[in-house]
């Protein structure tokens, strides 16, 4: 069972959620931008003087949870076997009674379906956050995803998300439906905060020279990442003289092996062994985001959000994002801004020439239009995407559920 111990953080006891308790359910607590979330949030309810729980499995940020406030409670989570999942209701069941807990927040599909079981069972408030878009070739699968519709809120992370709701799950009314941006800790993600020192470690560590400019896509390695098309850019960049410059894939494979091979034999096709290299999980990303010279996201598939885009952009790095899906709305740029108004650049998804062309164009900003274009970047994530707003924003989702139909 978990510990009771109360949060050390500074509270605000007049909050509506002051001495409530909430518990987020999510398979894992390792990299993600989901687990950074539900980090975020638990340490935002221990600052207002709520426990918060998190039923999971473990992970290299629970350690951090437990840091700022939060209260790890090891659960298994991750499993999708259906038997495993019945028993985990009322195991779950029994641990929402134990300690106490008044909302139930879940992130994930499988965990959501026992979440939902036993809040029915507790007549607890249920809250879902769609995180992601979701495979649905079939009825059952359709099934399957629908739960994280079935929320008394529903939160999508993006509008491009919240239309994914829309179209697949007719249910999820529009009184039900949230749409609130991921934030981003912009005192860590900030060019002042990040010292010197850790830019040269990490330069140092990924191989690359004092001269070099560094080409970043952080982000695991698996296909519609965009690596490939990142590794095809890299070669029409050398194809039309650019030098001095260095492509960092910073990523785990999470045992895509032979999607390894592949982006290896690529790299080996095209000469580009000098220029491409895979640098594994990076754990300092404000530091890596400082030490690039252009963040690229390429993505060939739509993603729910674009963290890496809009972290970069709090940094003052120029990023080139894939124009689909909710990466979009996280960057401005033309046509629907002007050039000088704009915050990075947008480019047809799965096509290296387009790309190539932007982080030319981006690596070759002079020192005013890329101080320009860093103080634009900064500003339009402070109106949008700070941790402040999101964490706010969740709790007022929470307050409004535990204040009853009336509210």
């Amino acid at each position: 069972m978990p510990s009771s111990q109360a949060s050390s953080f500074p509270v605000s006891p007049g909050h509506p959620l002051a001495g409530t308790t909430i518990l987020q359910v999510i398979p894992e607590l390792d990299a993600g931008g989901a687990e950074r979330t539900t980090v975020d949030v638990a340490a935002a309810l221990a600052a207002v003087g709520a426990r918060a729980l998190v039923a999971t499995e473990g992970g290299r940020l629970v350690g951090e949870l437990q840091a700022k406030g939060g209260i790890w409670v090891p659960f298994p989570a991750r499993t999708k076997n259906p038997v495993a999942m019945a028993l985990n209701v009322g195991r779950l069941a029994r641990i929402c009674r134990a300690e106490g807990v008044t909302l139930v927040h879940a992130r994930s599909r499988a965990p959501a379906w026992v979440a939902l079981g036993a809040c029915r069972r507790l007549g607890l408030p249920f809250v879902t956050t769609y995180h992601g878009s979701y495979s649905s070739r079939t009825p059952v699968k359709q099934l399957y995803n629908s739960v994280m519709a079935r929320g008394d809120a529903v939160i999508a992370n993006s509008h491009y998300t919240a239309e994914l709701i829309r179209a697949e799950h007719p249910q999820a009314t529009e009184a039900r439906m949230r749409v609130i941006y991921r934030g981003t800790d912009l005192a860590a993600f900030s060019a002042a905060q990040v010292e010197p020192g850790r830019v040269e470690a990490l330069r140092r560590a990924w191989g690359v020279a004092p001269h070099e400019r560094v080409v970043l896509l952080a982000a695991r390695l698996t296909g519609w990442k965009g690596q490939r098309v990142l590794i095809e850019a890299a070669a029409a960049l050398r194809a039309q003289g650019l030098r001095d410059f260095a492509v960092v894939l910073a990523g785990d494979a999470q045992g895509r092996t032979a999607y390894v091979r592949e982006l290896d034999a690529l790299v080996a096709a095209h000469n580009l062994s000098g220029i491409v290299r895979r640098v594994g999980h990076c754990t300092d990303m404000p530091a890596a985001f400082r030490a690039a010279s252009v963040v690229a996201v390429p993505s060939t598939e739509p993603e729910a959000f674009g963290r890496s885009a809009v972290e970069a952009q709090a940094i003052g790095t120029p990023v080139v994002v894939s124009d689909l899906g909710a990466v979009r709305e996280t960057v401005l740029a033309p046509p629907e801004v002007a050039r000088t108004e704009r915050t990075g650049w947008r480019v047809p998804a799965g096509e290296a020439v387009p790309l190539a062309e932007a982080i030319a164009e981006a690596l070759q900003l002079g020192a005013s239009a890329r101080d320009g274009l860093a103080r634009r970047a900064r500003q339009h994530v402070e109106r949008n995407f700070s941790l402040e707003r999101m964490t706010a924003d969740t709790l007022e989702v929470y307050a409004a559920l535990l204040a009853g139909p009336a509210s």
